[in-house]
């Protein structure tokens, strides 16, 4: 069975957007963007919210974008070598090879694409990831925080529940980000 795996950036705060709506307080750098590429070398299937999904389809439309340089080019080559299942009501067509539009998130579809999977998946988007951890979706957490306060704004975990987790690992990068890795604990 394949794991369904949360990645997000958050600040300090818990934050992944600013009141404003702005994640641009997470400047890139090598090592950071090298960590990242690999995570996904082993997931076969993204699963979007709309918003996230557009955002990332930029490394597959966007050709520039992978041209900038090797570590750009091997990052849209392992984004695009993935499936997509895109969740929206407004988005009746993809942008990008290999994604699949579903108007609503269905935790016994994605169960059993879970269970049928031979690579991991990953899931992203606030909205979206909150129902996969209200349904017990979530086998893995990897948390991206950066060393910023924002002080407001929309939250990179669930809010309205209550969930305890393990930590399973924890990586320090010269940047000053930290990736926190859990396992959520019991249903």
């Amino acid at each position: 069975m394949a794991k369904l795996i949360y990645v997000n950036n958050v600040s300090l705060d818990g934050y992944m957007e600013d009141e404003s709506g702005v994640y641009g307080w997470l400047p890139m750098d090598d090592e950071v963007f090298v960590a990242y590429t690999d995570l996904l070398r082993s997931v076969g299937t993204f699963l979007y919210g709309r918003r996230l999904y557009e955002a990332m389809a930029l490394w597959e439309t966007e050709p520039a974008l992978a041209e900038q340089s090797n570590l750009t080019a091997e990052f849209a080559s392992t984004w695009q070598a993935a499936s997509k299942v895109v969740y929206s009501t407004t988005l009746t067509t993809a942008s990008t090879a290999d994604t699949r539009i579903e108007q609503k998130f269905d935790p016994d579809a994605v169960r059993h694409l879970k269970d049928t999977a031979d690579s991991d998946l990953t899931i992203g988007g606030a909205e979206l990831a909150a129902q996969a951890f209200r349904a017990g979706l979530i086998d893995e957490c990897h948390l991206f925080v950066w060393p910023i306060v924002v002080g407001g704004g929309k939250p990179g975990l669930p809010t309205g529940m209550r969930a305890e987790l393990e930590l399973l690992d924890e990586r320090r990068f010269g940047n000053g980000v930290v990736c926190l890795r859990y396992r959520p604990l019991g249903p």
